[in-house]
């Protein structure tokens, strides 16, 4: 007979408290290098990462553990129309933010935000709902891949015309990963399988600098000294690394050479001074989480629980190895950030509050 649990998974806690101590010492580690370039807003970008986001962000999650997940599902129409007006406010003159030829943040009393990371997770908790509402109309083609492309359509029309491509991609991962566990007919995946990669071949043709960057990809010797200028600093810092690493705080490309050592490519950061052991170490933690988090979603005492478990899983998870897989070369940049380790006051407090919210399902969760 089921029982239940009444308390956190304990492994899964152990994995995000690891991720988010040790990710705390890299990013101070990258932040030293950040100062020795002379940077003069380094104390605003540490303080909106430590303060705004960990700080912050370690509050959210206690909150989001101890409020009972099914709470989201009520109001998941809601947080998705609030996640997607806040984004697309970035377009607003009065509070939208231009930086690195996108239109991605809001500011608001001198305070940056990156509104796309309530999109994630409000995205995913809409998907969850609305897939765990249509069990009884998963045989029909309309509900399941029309309700995914409903779900889609807006957050994918606002993030391409910011740009933020990766962002669409962690996002249709999520919701794909939710679809999936649905319960939904083959044939459904199929019509799903044939769609997207003409989506993705349409959004590569169309947009400049994402066809720049797959080129860089496929071609990563052409133009080192422009697009693929981060991907060889990465891979000279992680190479240099060797299989000790030189030492936590001894790096040298974070000093001058790596491009947004806190940022980006601080897994690169992390291979230099950890070296090889250090970096299969990060890799390993993030499998642990994600596997973790599937467990907890299959042991969720309903479909919903089980379907956003699945959900911030993947969405977390994909975040982390699409970031580390960029920095070794293994696929194309994305400007994601590395979870709970790379700057970035938003995403760190998203990030936070949504496994937060994982921790509640665990803890709602029934022993098989």
């Amino acid at each position: 007979m089921a029982k239940q649990r009444g308390h956190i998974d304990k492994p899964l806690a152990l994995f995000i408290f690891t991720l988010l101590i040790g990710g705390g010492m890299i990013f101070a580690s990258a932040a030293l290098g950040y100062l020795a370039r002379g940077n003069g807003n380094v104390s605003s970008v540490v303080f909106n990462h430590l303060v705004l986001g960990m700080g912050i962000g370690v509050i959210a999650l206690i909150i989001t553990s101890t409020v009972d997940y099914r709470v989201w599902r009520r109001f998941a129409p809601l947080l998705f129309v609030l996640a997607v007006i806040a984004t697309a406010s970035v377009f607003l003159p009065q509070i939208g933010v231009m930086h690195g030829g996108g239109r991605r943040w809001i500011e608001l009393a001198g305070t940056s935000f990156q509104p796309s990371e309530a999109l994630k997770i409000g995205t995913v908790i809409m998907a969850a709902a609305y897939f765990s509402a249509i069990r009884a109309r998963l045989q029909s083609v309309l509900y399941t891949v029309g309700g995914l492309i409903a779900i889609l359509a807006l957050p994918s029309l606002i993030l391409l015309l910011q740009p933020d491509i990766g962002t669409l991609g962690i996002i249709t991962l999520a919701v794909l990963g939710i679809f999936l566990t649905a319960g939904v007919p083959w044939r459904h995946i199929a019509i799903v399988a044939c769609i997207v990669p003409v989506l993705f071949g349409a959004i590569v043709m169309t947009k400049p600098h994402v066809r720049d960057r797959v080129v860089t990809f496929f071609y990563p010797a052409q133009n080192q000294q422009a697009e693929g200028y981060q991907i060889r600093q990465s891979l000279i810092a992680i190479g240099s690394g060797g299989f000790w690493g030189r030492g936590f705080g001894q790096g040298v490309q974070k000093f001058t050479y790596l491009p947004e050592p806190m940022g980006d490519s601080i897994f690169a950061v992390a291979g230099e001074e950890l070296g090889f052991i250090g970096s299969v170490s990060i890799v390993a933690l993030f499998l642990a989480f994600a596997l973790r988090g599937f467990t907890v979603a299959s042991r969720a005492p309903d479909m919903f629980g089980m379907l956003l478990g699945v959900g911030i899983s993947t969405y977390l998870a994909s975040e982390a190895f699409v970031n580390i897989a960029s920095m070794l070369g293994v696929a194309p940049l994305t400007g994601i950030p590395l979870t709970f380790i790379s700057q970035g006051g938003s995403a760190m407090l998203i990030s936070l509050a949504s496994a937060g919210i994982l921790l509640n399902i665990s803890k709602h969760s029934t022993s098989r």
